[in-house]
């Protein structure tokens, strides 16, 4: 079935998006609706905005997310949510377990937090920073002094940040890089407003296990990316994870967030590759 719609989706760079669009929403039923389905702008950064909303909008995906704040109303114009957005302009590297970033970060995140609210963007992403010969239990400390800080206006306006695990192989020396780590800095923070992103791609590069860590772990998770490993592209049978097993156990655990597709398409057409994708994941 997901060959076949591949196929039939394949297109030329010559042909009109409008026909791309038109093609998808005619390709089979609707999806399932055990999960909410998103995908990450940035691995689509050549198509422009507003046609990538449509095309998602097509194929029944609910969310176009990791948008700055400037992009959540053309996203929200095509009917589509922003799941997670972005609340500072800094990166990966410098985060909340560094004491001396803690006035930067927080202001920024008082100040998008009921914009978030008001666009109804669920989730801001956050990151722990690098390590940097910082030993791990006084990163999170530091990462929970700054961001209970942040928990009484996170609380009044709905909105949870969410802390991402990478691996830090790629993403050398990166302190939120394993799942444990992770939970144990959600119960330092105490509230259900700060959870953890868990990041399939990253965490079988760091821990592997995938279903048994996410079943132990699901109270501390708000947000799920995807991603095939090696090579972080297509989540099909080219990878070594089994992605219709881990979506039936996400859902088993009765989690409700997003599944935010983060593969790099591989293939030449990557709306078709993106559908493909979404498929699998459609338990």
């Amino acid at each position: 079935m997901i060959g076949n719609i591949a196929g039939a989706a394949m297109v030329t760079a010559a042909t009109p998006l409008k026909s791309v669009i038109e093609g998808i929403s005619k390709i089979d039923e609707p999806l399932k609706g055990n999960i909410h389905h998103s995908v990450s702008q940035w691995c689509y950064s050549d198509i422009p905005l507003d046609e990538f909303a449509k095309a998602c909008k097509a194929m029944g995906i609910e969310s176009v997310e990791l948008l700055e704040e400037k992009d959540w109303a053309t996203v929200i114009n095509a009917g589509l949510k922003c799941a997670v957005g972005y609340a500072t302009d800094w990166g990966i590297p410098k985060g909340f377990n560094r004491i001396e970033n803690h006035e930067k970060l927080i202001a920024d995140y008082e100040a998008m937090i009921p914009k978030a609210s008001s666009a109804g963007v669920p989730n801001l992403i956050c990151f722990s920073g690098n390590r940097e010969g910082q030993d791990d239990e006084e990163g999170m400390i530091n990462c929970a002094k700054g961001l209970r800080q942040l928990m009484p206006t996170a609380e009044k306006y709905g909105v949870t940040i969410i802390m991402e695990l990478l691996n830090s192989y790629g993403h050398k020396d990166y302190q939120c890089d394993k799942t444990p780590w992770g939970a144990a800095l959600c119960e330092m923070v105490g509230s259900q407003r700060f959870k953890l992103l868990y990041d399939i791609y990253h965490m079988q590069i760091m821990e592997g296990n995938i279903i048994d860590t996410f079943i132990k772990y699901s109270p501390y998770i708000g947000h799920i990316h995807t991603g095939g490993v090696p090579g972080r592209h297509e989540i099909d049978d080219t990878q070594e994870l089994y992605y219709p097993a881990i979506m039936r156990a996400v859902v088993k655990t009765g989690y409700k967030g997003y599944v935010g597709q983060e593969f790099v398409p591989a293939q030449k057409d990557k709306l078709a590759s993106l559908k493909k994708c979404i498929l699998i994941c459609d338990v």
